[in-house]
């Protein structure tokens, strides 16, 4: 049986960095199943778009051929910084102050193990003797 390994990258998610990291920490090193239901009943904005990641990366190493689905595990997580939009905001006499709209990108690799090919079944001796006549 041979590993394979498939990739999803998110650009430009609209949560902070330091924040969609913990929630990508809580899934680290775990079966994209288990993952799944953690971040379907974590109750942080960031969970929907890391468990988005982790669905594509999975549908990414389902194209690939017969994949064990009970295999398959998230082998590498991480979070880093996108781009960051410059905005203004109002302030007194006339001011205005900036600051900025910081975005993520999400990073998942996933692996599973192909499915064992099915040998194919012995033949009887008399099935053999009918075929060789």
């Amino acid at each position: 049986m041979a590993t394979k390994t498939a990739h999803a990258y998110i650009k430009g998610v609209d949560v902070q960095p330091r924040k969609a990291g913990i929630v990508a920490s809580l899934v680290r090193d775990r079966y994209v199943a288990d993952a799944i239901v953690i971040l379907e009943h974590t109750p942080r904005r960031a969970a929907k778009p890391v468990m988005k990641a982790i669905q594509s990366a999975n549908a990414n190493l389902m194209q690939q051929g017969s994949i064990d689905t009970k295999t398959i595990a998230i082998k590498r997580i991480s979070v880093t910084a996108g781009t960051r939009m410059r905005r203004y905001v109002p302030a007194s006499r006339g001011r205005a102050l900036p600051f900025e709209k910081i975005s993520s990108n999400i990073f998942v690799e996933v692996t599973g193990e192909e499915k064992a090919k099915k040998a194919p079944a012995k033949q009887s001796a008399a099935k053999k003797e009918k075929e060789n006549k």
